[in-house]
């Protein structure tokens, strides 16, 4: 190679390796992110669910469930929530949440069965701090 044609070249090399590294980061970036699936909570039974303070006797609320997906917002009933997947693992996941306006909060659902979990759960809903812990019991159809 001649003089003249190595200078072309150590001109056009930058160039040209700055176009690829380019490229490469457009094709990264145009590939979806895999979202978890939260599969746990699609195993569990669809039906009634009783919902318990752990260790106590007074329900606290009675779900219908066809989507177990709503435990993770028990204090935010209000489905424009905003969700990050914190943990999703076969038996439990945790995601925190955030409600403009309403608050945010963080939850953990283990499985013990698919007919029962342990909840908990803690963040802020209208200002107030809360905390729980609840174990979620399917009782029959509703």
């Amino acid at each position: 190679m001649d003089a003249q044609m190595e200078g072309k070249m150590a001109i056009f090399s930058p160039l040209f390796r700055t176009s690829l590294a380019a490229l490469g980061l457009a094709a990264a970036t145009a590939v979806p992110a895999q979202a978890p699936s939260l599969a746990m909570l699609d195993r569990l039974e669809k039906g009634s669910w009783q919902l318990r303070e752990r260790g106590k006797d007074v329900v606290l609320q009675t779900m219908c469930l066809g989507d177990a997906r709503r435990m993770i917002q028990i204090e935010h009933p209000r489905s424009n929530c905003s969700r990050y997947i914190i943990e999703d693992k076969p038996n439990s996941v945790t995601v925190h949440y955030t409600c403009p306006g309403a608050g945010h909060g963080r939850t953990t659902i283990r499985s013990e069965t698919n007919r029962l979990v342990q909840i908990d759960t803690q963040g802020i809903a209208e200002g107030r701090p809360f905390s729980q812990a609840i174990e979620a019991r399917r009782t029959g159809g509703c």
